[in-house]
Parts: structure tokens; C-alpha cells; sequence
């Protein structure tokens, strides 16, 4: 017989102190190196707390302007890449059979490499000398180099959508499974064509697994400073970046904190309205 304390100290209680250590215990510390004026003296040192730093945020406005970017750049990914990863999961749910397995494992394949090796990849594709480039020369279609397709924001919004369409395909793909089959038989028997049997069936009870994607895929591009760092360049930089700049270039730890936490408001935000305008429980009714 199982010892139901020891299984609740086991299963809760340790993830929690884990969750508190290392994810928690940082964000609180961040929140307060947010409020101190500067980095002078030891970093645990008392301070009195100043609104410096986000007057400073809220002054400058090239800041808040490379957020409202980041964002917009944010939701083109999220929902460009729902929808191409919507057909694969679609064709992985209802019309692959027997080889979804193998199907599905063929998807999950760029999740065995590294995700620099990925950005790396796809950078020397979009490159002045990379596959594309040679193959529209070889072709004719152009005489020299281009420079339009790495080191700018379009090459980042093409590489992260790249990166993001395995992940965002394996929520969709799950709510695909759960719908019951004998739906569509039902409105096949009721007169309903293969349109009709999507719009009325298949995209309404797969709206949960597009909703998890796209936050799934948005909140963490918000943030995103590696792949910009690598195919952006000076042009293609985002919000994070500058984030990055502050916590290592130039030391202003206090600075880099209040941008990310308003960042992380932003971002909270915005998931807040989003759920308000959507019924998550008529959704997964």
C-alpha cells in the first residue's frame, strides 16, 4: 500500500521547491534589481528603491518602439507558423494511417540537432553564397548576390517559423486525435460535403490545439535575441537584444532588469485579453 503523504511530498512538493529555486526565487530577484539605481557597490548590498530605471524605459522611446516591433514580428510567427504546421497535423491526425508513426518521427527529426546548428543551417541557405543564392545564378534569374534574404527582420521572422513549425504542430496534432470519428460519418449520412465537415467539425474542436500553438510559439519569439543575434544582425535586432546588450556588454544589470520586466507585463498582457476574448471552457466543452 502506497504512502499517500509521502507520494504528495514526492510528486508536489519537491517539483515546487525546484520551481521556486530556479525560476521563481531569479524572477523576484530581477523584479527588485529592477528598482535599485545603479550596480554600484556588492550586488546584495540595500539599496533604496528608485523608479529611475523604467522613467528612463518610458523617456526613451526607441525602446518601447523595438517592443511594439518585437511583438508584431512575434505574432507574424506564432500565427504563420499555425498555419502551415495546421495541414501537417491535419494529414498526421486524419489521413496517414498506419505511417503517422513514422510521418511523426520525420517531424521530430530537427528536434535531435541543435537549435544554433538549426539557425546556422538555414543562415548559410539564405546567405550571399548559400544553396538559394547559387541555385537563382545557376538558374539565370539573377547576376550577383543577394543580400535581401539574411541580416534583416524578414530573415529572422523565415528562420524562427522554421524553427517553431515541429513544435507548434504536436498541440494541434493532439487535439486533432481527440475528435471522434464518427462525426464526420454522421455528417456525411446528414448531407454535409468535406468543407462543410472542416468548418462545422474538424476546425472548431481543433481551436484549443491552434490556441496552445500559437502561445506556445508567440511568447517565447517575443523574447527571442539567439536567432536574431545570428541572421538579423544591427538591422534584424529585437527587444531581447538589447535585453542581452544591457546584462553583458554594458553591465546595467538594473537597467536590463526593468526592460525585461516590462517585457514579461507586456507579455502577460496581452495572453490576459487574448483569453478574455476567447471562451477556453466553451472551447473544451
Amino acid at each position: 500500500m502506497f504512502d499517500r503523504r509521502g507520494t504528495f511530498w514526492i510528486l508536489f512538493v519537491l517539483p515546487l521547491l525546484w520551481l521556486g529555486t530556479f525560476f521563481l526565487a531569479p524572477l523576484i530577484l530581477m523584479a527588485a534589481f529592477s528598482f535599485r539605481p545603479n550596480l554600484n557597490g556588492d550586488l546584495l548590498q540595500i539599496w533604496v528603491p528608485t523608479l529611475a530605471q523604467y522613467a528612463g524605459i518610458f523617456a526613451e522611446e526607441s525602446y518601447l518602439r523595438l517592443l511594439a516591433i518585437s511583438v508584431f514580428m512575434a505574432f507574424m510567427v506564432g500565427v504563420i507558423s499555425v498555419l502551415l504546421s495546421y495541414p501537417i497535423a491535419f494529414f498526421l491526425a486524419l489521413r496517414a494511417g498506419r505511417r503517422a508513426r513514422i510521418y511523426l518521427v520525420l517531424l521530430l527529426i530537427p528536434f535531435w540537432t541543435s537549435y544554433l546548428l538549426r539557425v546556422m543551417a538555414l543562415k548559410l541557405m539564405l546567405g550571399s553564397e548559400g544553396v538559394i543564392d547559387d541555385f537563382l545564378q545557376y538558374i539565370g534569374l539573377i547576376q550577383a548576390p543577394l543580400t535581401a534574404l539574411v541580416y534583416n527582420r524578414n530573415a529572422v521572422v523565415a528562420t524562427l517559423i522554421y524553427v517553431w513549425i515541429p513544435f507548434s504542430t504536436l498541440p494541434i496534432l493532439a487535439a486533432l486525435q481527440r475528435i471522434d470519428l464518427s462525426l464526420f460519418e454522421a455528417a456525411a449520412d446528414l448531407g454535409a460535403g468535406p468543407f462543410q465537415q472542416f468548418m462545422r467539425i474538424t476546425l472548431p474542436l481543433s481551436l484549443p490545439g491552434i490556441l496552445a500553438a500559437f502561445f506556445m510559439v508567440f511568447i517565447p519569439t517575443v523574447g527571442e535575441y539567439v536567432t536574431p543575434l545570428m541572421v538579423g544582425g544591427s538591422v534584424g535586432s529585437m527587444y531581447g537584444n538589447i535585453i542581452q546588450d544591457f546584462f553583458t556588454k554594458a553591465a546595467n544589470w538594473p537597467l536590463g532588469s526593468a526592460l525585461s520586466m516590462i517585457m514579461l507585463l507586456v507579455t502577460m498582457a496581452l495572453l490576459i485579453v487574448a483569453l478574455r476574448l476567447v471562451n477556453l471552457r466553451e472551447l473544451l466543452a
